[in-house]
């Protein structure tokens, strides 16, 4: 139940971080002097590599730790668990899209503006939505 704790823990963090730095994408994209450049610059740079990285790599330690502890028998028989994985997956790859678009802003050739970053704050709401359904109602 430790690794359950500590996965859910991270996950947390993880999804803080995945919520507030499109956000901070938003309010960039419609800055347009230099100093708020610089603090959002660095608002970016920290969040992402201070809290979601870390978040999502021990998001990802500790479920992999509960597959291998308990999970794994039932690998084969949960279709749930399956689509979970996959969703995942997409998360982690939309977590990377996220650090392209930090290095975008950070060499200033950000080519999207801040209604792009709007919609793009609102992906991790549906993965959320998605993998807790999963996890808890199983329903495969």
């Amino acid at each position: 139940m430790w690794y359950k704790a500590l996965h859910m823990i991270f996950m947390v963090t993880w999804f803080a971080g995945l919520f507030y730095l499109p956000r901070l994408f938003v309010y960039h994209a419609m800055s347009d002097d230099e100093t708020s450049n610089k603090r959002f610059k660095l608002m970016e740079r920290k969040l992402y590599f201070g809290i979601m990285t870390p978040g999502l790599v021990l998001t990802l330690l500790f479920g992999i730790l509960m597959l291998t502890d308990y999970a794994w028998a039932a690998f084969g028989q949960s279709g749930w668990l399956h689509v979970k994985l996959t969703l995942i997956a997409l998360l982690c790859i939309y977590h990377v899209y996220c650090g392209k678009w930090l290095l975008d802003f950070k060499h200033d050739r950000n080519k999207h503006g801040h209604v792009y970053f709007r919609w793009m704050n609102e992906l991790p709401v549906l993965f959320l939505v998605g993998i807790v359904i999963l996890a808890t109602v199983k329903p495969f």
